[in-house]
Order: structure tokens, then sequence, then C-alpha cells
């Protein structure tokens, strides 16, 4: 399993790689494999302005929809375009080409509750 020690991960299987203000955000190697094929990728909040742990987008796979949670509070600046013709990057490529927003992170300070990869790899019992 791929758990990049160069990026924070939450308790909701979101990834986070900080650049500056700026932090990209995806779903991890564990998820995508947990959803199976994913079909669609959905963000309806581009350009809004969101709490942490709020609902930015959804994953639809071919037998389940799941919620994508934001984990950071901030204002969603881009989304992957890519991902509305290719939403299989996703499973290919979680940590690159499938990745999902960037966020103007308004709080930093929450940085400080995400988990490194080691902390994450236990919770996952990887």
């Amino acid at each position: 399993m791929n758990i990049p020690a160069n990026l924070k991960y939450t308790k909701d299987h979101e990834w986070v790689s900080l650049d500056g203000d700026i932090a990209t955000v995806g779903i991890t190697d564990f998820a995508q494999k947990e959803l199976g094929d994913i079909v669609y990728v959905e963000v309806e909040t581009l350009d809004q302005t969101l709490a942490k742990d709020e609902v930015f987008g959804t994953v639809e796979a071919v037998k389940t929809v799941s919620d994508l949670f934001l984990p950071l509070s901030g204002e969603i600046v881009e989304f992957n375009e890519e991902l509305e013709t290719t939403p299989e990057a996703v499973n290919s490529d979680p940590y690159g080409a499938g990745w999902m927003v960037k966020v103007k992170i308004s709080d930093v300070s929450e940085i400080e509750g995400l988990l490194s990869d080691a902390a994450y790899k236990e919770l996952i019992g990887a």
C-alpha cells in the first residue's frame, strides 16, 4: 500500500499536500482500493469557502457513493477537471493525476490536527 511520507492524512482517508497556504486534496490509496472502480467524481463547491470536515464533493464507485470531507477550512480554488473525463485516475494514480481539489487554507493551525504517514498507517493497520 502506497502511503507517501511527505503528505498529511485524515481519519476519513483524504490526503493533503501543502504548498504555502494552498492544500491539494485527494483520497488515499487505501480509500480508492476500498471503494473499487471509481466512475465519477463530483465537486460542486468550487469558489466556496467551507469549514474543516464539511462535505466538498462525492466520489462514485461501481458499488457505492462516498462523501468527500474537507481536511482544512478554506476556499476551494481549483477542481481537477481531468477527473470529469478520466475518474479512473483516482484508482490508478491517487497521489498524482487523481488529486481532487486545491484549497486556499483559512486557518493554518488546523494542519496540526492532520495525521502523519506513520499515524495513518497505524489507523488503517498497514
